[in-house]
């Protein structure tokens, strides 16, 4: 697993892949950017409303109050957003790697095993509802985990390990389909389950620093290769024996 750590993080600099580094940074942040600014514009309106509705039933005496207090409430949610496009970095970047992540491929796969078949690219539709079904289910698992944070750091231990799990699943299933049936990647994937974790833990380690994780997409897409790469010869040396 080292080996294919360093061939993955040696290969995100690599001249064929900066291209994609670039496109899939600016597609990160202009996705954080955008829900930032929702959510910014949501509350903003959310804190008038209720402020309006304030003052309609106790008179413009409190307004100086309900705006001192509906300024500070919005101060403190859009430091709540920055914060928390930190937690949301893996969904978004899990969402992004559905877009490159048969060019990634493509790569490590010449680099590394020109003598293998080629794998096949999945169509973009089927990759983007992978991409978008791991990031959903990401936010999800990341607002059950936000109130445990409380707990001296429990929260966080749930949200790493929460990473690991989602993004192992998805990595690892684009990097598979490219030579099994979709059905069959998954079942391979649960087969090696234990192997494909320890993957995912590695890609939430890489996740978690700021401003490298906007790489993300291109490490683990190119560790999950490997890692699929090498699962995939253990599996045949298996049946061999059998």
């Amino acid at each position: 697993m080292i080996d294919d750590v360093i061939k993955a993080i040696t290969q995100i600099f690599a001249p064929p892949l900066r291209a994609v580094l670039w496109k899939s940074i600016l597609l990160a942040l202009g996705l954080i950017v955008v829900v930032g600014i929702a959510l910014d514009r949501f509350i903003i309106w959310l804190l008038g409303a209720g402020s309006a509705s304030v003052e309609t039933t106790f008179g413009p005496n409190v307004h100086w109050p309900i705006s001192a207090l509906a300024w500070l409430l919005s101060f403190a949610a859009s430091l709540g957003i920055i914060v928390g496009s930190v937690f949301l970095m893996p969904a978004v970047t899990a969402f992004v790697a559905s877009f490159f992540a048969d060019p990634i491929a493509d790569e490590v796969e010449r680099e590394y095993y020109p003598a293998d078949p080629p794998g096949k690219a999945l169509p973009i539709a089927r990759a983007v509802v992978e991409g978008g079904k791991t990031a959903l289910l990401a936010v999800v698992v990341y607002l059950v985990a936000v109130p445990f944070l409380l707990f001296a750091g429990f929260g966080a231990v749930i949200f790493f390990v929460a990473t690991a799990w989602l993004l192992s699943r998805e990595y690892f299933d684009l990097a598979a389909m490219r030579f099994r049936p979709p059905d069959e990647a998954k079942a391979f994937r649960k087969h090696y389950a234990g192997t494909v974790f320890v993957g995912g833990l590695l890609i939430a380690a890489f996740v978690s620093i700021p401003i490298v994780n906007l790489a993300t997409p291109l490490f683990a897409m190119s560790l999950m290769v490997h890692v699929h790469k090498r699962l995939g010869r253990r599996a045949a040396l298996a049946r061999t024996a059998a």
